[in-house]
């Protein structure tokens, strides 16, 4: 009996946590972005979207999605991940191993540079850059020379989680969409692990979903304001949300 109490309490301590979300408030959002990148700086959002032919970087307001600057890629590249550091925006492509490095202020290119493998997901802790290539490992860059130091395995105590997607710093952790699904992970960048997982489930309505959606991709973050932001690829709308503890069901706001 002692010894069954035992590994129940140890089940439970091991298990990652699982929390819900709360619609703080819905901006507009181009239902044309095939969003893959995602940052808020300045008061603005920067986006980077992908498929080949239409892939675009841009600023925009944003209370209204308005767009306020926007360099287009050339038609063979498919825009990925972004992350800004050091007044320079960071771009990767998805199969072409190329980056692109810009200046914030006119979003002119600066440099490139190259790295093996797949593009996906880019953000920054101030000093180091993270970076993931669609498998359960995330690379981390010096955030100067954009040479990569270690790497780590994202992973909960089943093993490693594939298709880590879209990255985002968020007080001390990575936020990361999972390729076609609704989870948000909250993940240690010391080793990698599953600290936490939200379950972003029924944001879009029936009848955002009439026309043509794709999955959830999009995390921003706020760090002034304390605000987290998640959109999707063709997606109507952009969701302020707050996280919540798992049994609080999902609130939309009007």
């Amino acid at each position: 009996m002692i010894l069954r109490l035992l590994l129940c309490a140890w089940i439970l301590t091991a298990a990652t946590p699982e929390y819900g979300y709360k619609v703080i408030h819905v901006y507009p959002h181009d239902r044309t972005s095939f969003t893959e990148g995602l940052e808020f700086r300045g008061g603005y959002l920067y986006e980077s979207t992908g498929e080949e032919g239409h892939s675009v970087l841009r600023k925009m307001k944003l209370e209204t999605g308005e767009v306020v600057q926007e360099m287009k890629l050339a038609p063979h590249l498919f825009g990925e991940g972004i992350t800004i550091l050091n007044q320079e925006i960071v771009q990767l492509t998805y199969r072409t191993q190329l980056g692109f490095v810009y200046d914030l202020a006119s979003m002119r290119e600066k440099r490139t540079f190259i790295y093996v493998g797949e593009g996906w997901g880019l953000t920054n802790d101030g000093r180091q850059i993270y970076m993931d290539d669609g498998s359960a490992q995330i690379r981390v860059w010096d955030g100067a020379t954009l040479r990569e130091k270690r790497r780590i395995t994202v992973h909960d105590d089943a093993g490693p989680i594939e298709r880590v997607n879209e990255l985002e710093w968020v007080t001390g952790e990575i936020y990361a969409n999972v390729w076609e699904t609704n989870q948000m992970l909250r993940i240690s960048p010391v080793d990698g692990k599953v600290l936490g997982r939200v379950n972003l489930a029924g944001l879009l309505t029936d009848d955002d979903r009439k026309t043509r959606v794709d999955v959830l991709n999009g995390i921003a973050y706020d760090a002034a304001g304390r605000r987290l932001f998640v959109t999707g690829k063709w997606w109507p709308k952009l969701f302020e949300i707050q996280i919540v503890p798992k049994n609080l069901a999902p609130k939309k706001a009007k």
